[in-house]
């Protein structure tokens, strides 16, 4: 801090500088906003790595423009200086232990790892005229970026031959082609290995967006957001084949998520054929998959070594058991987390599986809320899995038999003094009676939000369904049905109603 107070000489004294002292006087002159010695740090950086993400809590123009510039003067030197071995600019959220090591925070840090660091960071001296790399994780959205990202951008454009901008993760929320088409021309494309697509709902936009897909080779994690379409019509069947042809050329996929992709339904097998590895974790959620999707899942020879299965929200009430057990016994060396949350599974499918779930031997996790189970078969599984001393339950509604006041709800309403705006009942059994009180209630004849996420409903009447939305019509604005099990008869017969809530502004299923 003394050295900085004289920034002139600080400059000066760099090039008498022990390595060791580096980075706790980078941090004193960003702390302390010196441009100028950190200008001249970035061109005489004693490692190979300069993890400058590690030190902004948020994004400083200013900070940045220093370091550029510094990094400006080190690719103009035809002879770079001796000590600079600088080839690596981070400006994710990483670093903080080369921070913390290097000011003193972890001194019981042993000598020989030091010494290793050292070493891994001096590691890039070999390709002194090599492209200097930039590492960022970018999330494009709809707005524009801040000015943070756009200098950066334009910096890296005009540099495009001694910069190599790398982006490990990469989410697209943005709907602006023009936007993704710039990304991809700057950002090394084979250096992506996570990528989330958000921006899209129709399976037409993904196969356009698949050749780009195809050229992200590194990919390890895929995630989609929900994608709509049957592939029924052959303009659908082409755009999944385009889009499924790209996943052939992942060679190092290991982690599968899709969320809702309604094109799966009877077409699994076209995705699955194209996996090239086995993979770690697969996740399709909040579909419809038939017993053939399922039976090509069991039988793909890429599960063989998966950790992570997720099919929550896939109902599996009329899948014969056999389908499930021959999946479960597939995974059953390797798999770490089972997720079957709101599947429609009942007492007798879960009694057919549980001598699958017993062999899962490294279970750690087993998830099963918003399905209908007894406090026997419950006692069952315990039973089964008693040996997987790591395993974690989490299971919601607990089994109806387990409320002793169940179908009360009418004690607590008649306590009420003032009509409510907001009522959240989540996560738990309630009785037809119970819906009949609360459409009943006074109380609610204004209200606004109504919440009944994760109460299920399949075995309740349509008539009931429909009662309660009917009292609240003229004020509802917000609706929550979420994990409730709500079947499509019982949806339909609750549609006229919904039509009549003129407020609604959210309806979540």
């Amino acid at each position: 801090m003394s050295l900085l107070r004289d920034e002139a000489l600080a400059i000066c004294s760099l090039e008498y500088l022990p390595m060791e002292l580096y980075p706790p006087l980078f941090m004193a002159a960003f702390s302390l906003r010196r441009s100028e010695t950190l200008m001249a740090m970035v061109q005489a950086w004693p490692f190979g790595r300069l993890p400058l993400g590690g030190l902004m809590k948020r994004p400083h123009q200013e900070t940045l423009e220093a370091v550029l510039d510094g990094l400006d003067v080190l690719l103009a030197q035809e002879v770079h200086s001796r000590k600079s071995k600088l080839r690596v600019l981070d400006l994710r959220n990483t670093g903080q232990d080369f921070w913390n090591m290097w000011s003193g925070d972890k001194y019981h840090e042993s000598s020989s790892s030091l010494m290793a660091l050292m070493a891994k960071d001096m590691s890039g001296t070999k390709h002194p005229l090599a492209p200097l790399e930039v590492y960022v994780d970018l999330c494009l959205k709809e707005k524009t970026w801040g000015k943070f990202i756009t200098y950066l951008f334009r910096w890296v454009e005009q540099r495009k031959g001694s910069i190599h901008l790398c982006c490990k993760k990469m989410k697209i929320i943005s709907r602006s082609k023009e936007t993704i088409k710039k990304v991809f021309r700057i950002v090394k494309l084979d250096c992506i290995q996570e990528v989330e697509l958000n921006f899209t709902q129709k399976l037409s936009t993904l196969a356009k967006f698949a050749s780009l897909l195809g050229k992200m080779s590194n990919v390890q994690r895929l995630l989609l957001s929900p994608i709509h379409g049957s592939a029924v019509e052959e303009q659908d069947q082409q755009a999944l084949l385009r889009f499924t042809s790209q996943i052939l050329r992942l060679q190092h996929l290991r982690y599968l998520r899709m969320e809702g992709p309604s094109f799966l339904e009877g077409h699994l097998n076209q995705m699955l054929r194209c996996l090239k590895i086995p993979l770690y974790n697969i996740s399709i959620t909040n579909c419809q998959l038939t017993e053939s999707d399922l039976t090509h899942l069991s039988q793909c020879p890429e599960i063989c070594q998966l950790r992570g299965l997720n099919l929550s929200g896939v109902t599996l009430t009329n899948f014969h058991p056999k389908l499930i057990q021959g999946l479960l016994e597939k995974v059953a060396d390797t798999v770490e987390e089972l997720n079957l949350n709101v599947c429609g599974i009942m007492d007798s499918l879960l009694t057919a599986l549980l001598p699958a779930l017993s062999c899962c031997s490294q279970l750690r996790v087993l998830s099963m809320c918003g399905n209908l189970i007894s406090m026997a078969v419950l006692e069952s599984l315990l039973r089964h899995t008693h040996g997987l001393s790591a395993l974690r339950l989490e299971f919601y509604p607990a089994p109806r038999e387990s409320y002793s006041s169940l179908g009360c709800l009418d004690q607590m309403l008649r306590c009420l003094r003032t009509p409510l705006d907001h009522l959240a009942i989540t996560k738990c059994w309630l009785t037809e009676s119970d819906l009949t009180h609360l459409s009943q209630c006074p109380d609610l004849l204004q209200l606004k939000g109504l919440d009944l996420s994760g109460v299920t409903m399949i075995n309740f009447s349509t008539e009931i369904l429909h009662v309660l939305p009917k009292q609240v019509a003229a004020t509802l604005q917000e609706l929550n049905l979420e994990q409730c099990g709500i079947t499509e008869s019982q949806l339909e017969s609750i549609l006229p109603v919904l039509s009549c809530c003129s407020q609604l502004r959210s309806f979540s299923l």
